[in-house]
């Protein structure tokens, strides 16, 4: 679990994570896939795929998720993020569960330097 604050409203943080354009401008790295409940998406290169379970636009994301370094026959994990406004922006919760234990470590600081860091570092870039 970790609770991070963006410098951007909820609907533009929910946008930057769903929106395969979005989140590839923020991570700098590929993303496929379209922001519907069932549909499939990729980030990272193809490194990250799954598919979307719960789309609330500006609320909640929940999705399956697994890496490509899962290990065979294991089940995808389970990330949720709610997004609250509050003063300056965004909180986003998330809740990353299900993650085979041999990689939890690595995925926890992970989250910090491959997603929260550059999105945080995304808006304040493009802030008008």
């Amino acid at each position: 679990t970790q609770t991070v604050r963006i410098p951007a409203p909820p609907t533009k943080v929910y946008e930057a994570l769903v929106t395969a354009r979005l989140h590839a401008a923020f991570t700098g790295a590929d993303a496929t896939g379209r922001a519907q409940v069932g549909g499939r998406f990729t980030a990272w290169d193809g490194y990250i795929s799954g598919v979307h379970r719960e789309l609330v636009p500006a609320q909640r994301i929940v999705q399956e998720w697994q890496t490509t370094e899962w290990p065979d026959g294991a089940p995808p994990s389970r990330v949720e993020f709610t997004l609250a406004t509050v003063s300056g922006g965004t909180s986003l919760r998330m809740v990353h569960s299900g993650v085979p234990a041999d990689q939890a470590d690595a995925l926890r600081q992970g989250w910090i330097d491959f997603y929260w860091t550059p999105l945080a570092a995304y808006f304040v870039k493009t802030r008008t």
